[in-house]
């Protein structure tokens, strides 16, 4: 029995790796069947040496080291701003209805096309690549944050008024832990859409560092190796942010789905 379940822990161990070994079986059958011209679409063995290289040299790092700061920021004011309103405004749901269509409307506007209005008021700084990631990022969290508190499951809090608990500590220790669950969910969204804002502003917007900047430098100068690896890296690390977030709710949130 014991030997069985051993196989299959070791075995689930290995899972994460298949999508990972699937892409690059493709990208190399595109590459053996010609598909792609690999002036196009270097192999893969090629971009990760290529990778390889650039970490070894410290060539990528300065970009990344910027990309990472830019969006842990971003994603910092977000917490600060966005936890606290959505948990106050999800508190007094009357009040969240009477705000509900501007933070939907902005919500569902794409950070990308604010980008001018930032310009303008911000100018072309790191200030403003962070200020735009953090807009849109703060929303994600409001929300979520708000929409937590109000999902709270009512049975525990009439539970909890019926055994005489003051509403400070209703909301304290049953409303806000409740809205944990859904919060985290907004958290891991909001660290993701930060990061993909912050990309598309070092793209678009006056920028010396950062990964968005070395993939449009790279692609402007047809260096097609550098800017597949930059994607690499820029992947590699929204997978981890997201993975850092999934580990702390499996660790903060143990309760979550039970009864």
């Amino acid at each position: 029995m014991i030997a069985p379940l051993r196989t299959l822990v070791a075995e689930r161990r290995w899972l994460p790796l298949i999508g990972p070994l699937l892409l690059l079986g493709l990208w190399q059958l595109m590459i053996s069947a010609h598909w792609v011209k690999p002036v196009l679409l270097p192999p893969p063995g090629e971009t990760l040496g290529h990778l390889w290289g650039t970490l070894v040299s410290g060539a990528i790092w300065p970009d990344l080291q910027s990309t990472v700061w830019r969006t842990l920021a971003s994603f910092a004011i977000a917490v600060v701003v966005g936890v606290p309103l959505g948990v106050a405004l999800g508190s007094a749901e009357g009040a969240y209805r009477s705000v509900e269509f501007l933070i939907d409307f902005f919500r569902s506007t794409p950070s990308s096309a604010l980008i001018p209005l930032f310009l303008l008021i911000f100018g072309i700084t790191d200030i403003n690549k962070i200020a735009i990631a953090s807009f849109g990022a703060t929303l994600i969290v409001l929300f979520n944050s708000a929409y937590g508190v109000m999902n709270a499951k009512k049975t525990r809090v009439m539970a909890a008024q019926i055994m005489g608990v003051s509403r400070w500590h209703v909301f304290k220790d049953v409303l806000l832990m409740e809205s944990l669950a859904q919060t985290f969910v907004g958290l891991r969204s909001a660290v993701s859409m930060a990061l993909v804002i912050v990309i598309v502003a070092e793209m678009f917007i006056g920028s010396e560092t950062g990964l968005g900047h070395r993939i449009i430098d790279s692609q402007q100068v047809f260096n097609v190796k550098d800017m597949y690896a930059s994607i690499l890296v820029t992947g590699a690390l929204g997978y981890l942010l997201n993975l850092v977030f999934l580990l702390a709710e499996k660790r903060l949130i143990h309760w979550s789905g039970k009864a």
